[in-house]
């Protein structure tokens, strides 16, 4: 993907806006001024915007976002050039080429419109400025595939795009690169405890305990059949918002599994960041392995680091040593983010004689199980490798939630109402409350609806401005001679493009965001010392309280369950997947899918709508 690329969510389907042209280099901020805010468009049943991106010193890239864009249906991106800063702004973007991809047909090709006017519209041609520029300019696109070609003329495309899907949604199993006949399972609750093995040859053990799930069990990834492209948070495959199933593999123990457990050596690793929960997987799995007759566990300390750190040794793990280790924060492991090459950590797994890897992590440490679990087929090793979603943050693409987001949720609620007493009792008070959210908003958009102290909720997924009369500044101005204080909510990764970019890195290659809170507390001070109004104003960034502390009883239950299916899922043969709960079951999938990109906000959505109206908020643009 090229530097001037951007992503747009529909619902769970990533879809692609490329942007291809000479404008990576950067422009003169005073050409495209009109980008500092919010640039509305009308894009045929959802919005969008234009934003600028630093470049460096006194160079800015325009970048174009959609959201709640539904694949398959023609739109119209509508601009209107009454003025000449907006000419001046859509001929910059003409000259980008602007492709659009989504989930739909590559054999609708995308519409230039008619010749002569569009040329006009795309600066093809040498027509003045002034004839364009008293126009509204269009431009016509139509989703194609990003994974499928498909004609919605021809009456199986339904067909077609399902058959596409259980492809993608296949699981990888150890049956692929190796011929393995299964033996019954050790996985047994029945109360006499007999060995599966051990029956008198009439059946009486495992056919008759109804635990196990078949192989052919399927749970609906999506159940709200949407009337219209318009409705809501409509999540559309075709123009008239067709029904079409979306299966994915249910979790759980089954009969038959592709590993002897007296021979099995099973690792445990937690990489990435802490977050609440991550004992109770870790206790979970090594509980679940033993009942399976697991005897060798161990734990790889510090992330991927500890396959090739010297000096940290694997750690024997077994229900004496987890017992109660649930009742702490934190990771009984210890955690980091990067690691080596993965060829490295695959040589380690190997010397280990490792037989079935437990990666607990987020979207990066998920991208290394996945690599690590191709790396392991191309050697043909019989290694599982099974990952766990972690991320308080619940930004990983199809899960309904991930172990620790309801914690945060829970915890933020603290700082939120330490930030409301502040506001309420000091003379024109203000509370900041900055949340973890780095692109998405889930943390804050939660918070805020389960407090409903929020005046203000900022979040990466919906563009504002601070200055100008539609701007937050405004805003607070407002609220303080309407209710005397106010309280404001915002995701860390909020107004990034407000800010200064530091063009760095983080060890997980996570790029390093500007602190937009201490930048919103900054700015709030300077706006009420200008306007000479007085204001006390109250910051606080409860970021490692969140995430250190114990999982509460709902995340409790989701690590105890994800840990189990984790270790099903690896005796049944499967690797290169992931443990997660869709549609509120419990199912596997594939990592190459869950990866994709990370999991939005979708601003169209009625979760969205549900915290603005128990905000009050306007629209800041």
């Amino acid at each position: 993907m090229d530097a001037a690329s951007v992503y747009a969510l529909r619902g769970a389907m990533p879809m692609l806006i490329r942007v291809r042209g000479g404008v990576d280099a950067g422009l003169p901020r005073d050409r495209c001024s009109c980008l500092l805010q919010m640039f509305r468009m009308t894009v045929g049943f959802g919005f969008g915007y234009l934003r600028l991106e630093e470049r460096g010193v006194g160079l800015w890239t325009p970048r174009l976002r959609l959201a709640g864009f539904s694949s398959g249906s023609p739109a119209m991106l509508v601009l209107c050039l009454n003025d000449a800063v907006h000419y001046n702004l859509f001929m910059t973007l003409s000259g980008m080429a602007v492709a659009f991809k989504a989930s739909t047909s590559s054999t609708t090709q995308q519409h230039w419109l008619s010749p002569a006017k569009d040329r006009c519209q795309y600066g093809f041609t040498q027509l003045s400025r002034q004839k364009c520029r008293k126009e509204f300019a269009a431009l016509r696109v139509t989703a194609i595939s990003g994974k499928l070609d498909l004609d919605f003329t021809d009456p199986s495309w339904n067909q077609k795009y399902q058959e596409d899907w259980n492809r993608h949604f296949s699981l990888p199993h150890i049956t692929d690169i190796y011929d393995l006949e299964p033996r019954r399972t050790t996985f047994s609750l029945k109360k006499n405890r007999i060995a599966l093995g051990d029956d008198d040859g009439d059946g009486s053990s495992a056919d008759m305990w109804n635990g196990y799930v078949n192989k052919s069990d399927r749970a609906l990834l999506k159940v709200i059949k949407y009337a219209s492209p318009t409705s809501a948070g409509a999540e559309c495959i075709d123009p008239d918002c067709s029904w079409v199933e979306h299966w994915v593999h249910r979790a759980g123990p089954r009969k038959e599994i592709y590993y002897e457990p007296e021979e099995v050596k099973a690792a445990i690793v937690t990489c990435g960041g802490l977050c609440p929960g991550l004992n109770d997987v870790i206790r979970q799995i090594v509980f679940t392995l033993e009942t399976y007759g697991v005897k060798n566990i161990v734990g790889i300390p510090f992330g991927y680091r500890g396959f090739f750190e010297k000096g940290l040794k694997e750690m024997p793990l077994s229900r004496d040593v987890v017992e109660n280790i649930n009742l702490s924060g934190g990771s009984f492991l210890g955690v980091s983010r990067g690691g080596a090459k993965t060829s490295e950590i695959v040589d380690s797994i190997q010397a280990r004689r490792i037989d079935m890897l437990f990666v607990i992590g987020g979207n990066g440490s998920h991208a290394g199980a996945n690599a690590i679990h191709e790396e392991c087929r191309k050697r043909k090793l019989k290694v599982s490798v099974v990952a766990v979603p972690k991320t308080i943050d619940n930004d990983i693409l199809f899960m309904d939630k991930t172990f620790g987001f309801d914690t945060a949720v829970e915890e933020a609620q603290r700082a939120i109402n330490s930030a409301y007493i502040e506001a309420r009792s000091a003379y024109h008070g203000i509370g900041l409350v900055k949340l973890m959210g780095r692109s998405s908003g889930f943390i804050a958009m939660h918070a805020s609806l389960s407090s409903g102290q929020i005046d203000v909720c900022l979040i990466p997924e919906v563009s504002f401005t601070l200055d100008g009369e539609h701007g937050v500044l405004r805003h607070l101005e407002h609220l303080l001679n309407t209710k005397g204080f106010c309280v404001v909510c915002v995701a860390e990764g909020a107004g990034q493009d407000l800010l200064q970019k530091s063009n760095g890195t983080d060890a997980s290659g996570n790029a390093i965001l500007s602190d937009f809170g201490v930048h919103m507390q900054q700015k709030i001070k300077k706006h009420f010392k200008d306007i000479g109004v007085p204001a006390d104003l109250k910051y606080i960034d409860p970021t490692y309280m969140v995430r250190a502390c114990r999982a509460n009883a709902s995340d409790a239950i989701l690590c105890t369950v994800l840990g189990q299916n984790a270790v099903h899922g690896a005796f049944a043969g499967f690797s290169g997947i992931t443990s997660g709960v869709c549609n509120t079951h419990y199912v596997y999938l594939p990592i190459t899918e869950v990866i994709t990109t990370p999991k939005h906000v979708n601003p169209n959505s009625r979760m969205w709508h549900r915290c603005l109206t128990s905000t009050g908020q306007p629209d800041f643009h």
